[in-house]
């Protein structure tokens, strides 16, 4: 008995995604265009120039290595050796952390990008919320209160 389906033959066009013929589509918006930033490269914007305003006035921070991670690490047992990152209720989430230095590596302040998305509603919230958690960590850091970091720390 023979077979009704032919065997499949390789096309001898690539298959192309832009079936029409008119290219691919270009940006949305030019690149010097605030609009064609990323919310990830908005938000690392924002956690420079908190970082860049307090080294000013606190030069020993030129040390400190800033970085932005998305979300943090997942909570295990060995919550304890975090130095208390995830705080004292079940369901807190950090927005940010201070490493110390060791091995060659500075000192880190790191922050948590989409935790203070979700609780920040406008660009103008999110700016402030980003400065505080900057704020607490150098704080942290240089073992002084937030206060004596920001006169502004904690203002609307």
């Amino acid at each position: 008995m023979s077979n009704p389906v032919p065997p499949h033959r390789p096309d001898p066009r690539p298959r192309r995604r832009d079936r029409h013929g008119r290219g691919m589509r270009g940006p949305i918006a030019p690149p010097q265009v605030p609009i064609a930033m990323s919310r990830a490269d908005a938000f690392d914007d924002l956690v420079r120039d908190s970082a860049d305003r307090l080294e000013r006035k606190w030069p020993q921070l030129a040390r400190v290595e800033f970085v932005v991670q998305e979300v943090p690490p997942a909570r295990s047992a060995e919550d304890d050796d975090w130095g208390g990152l995830w705080g004292d209720g079940p369901d807190t989430v950090p927005l940010g952390r201070y490493t110390a230095a060791r091995d060659g590596r500075p000192d880190r302040i790191i922050v948590y990008r989409r935790p203070i998305e979700l609780r920040s509603r406008t660009r103008d919230d999110r700016a402030l919320l980003v400065h505080e958690v900057v704020v607490e960590q150098v704080a942290e850091l240089l073992g002084l209160a937030p206060e004596s970091i920001d006169p502004r720390y904690g203002q609307d």
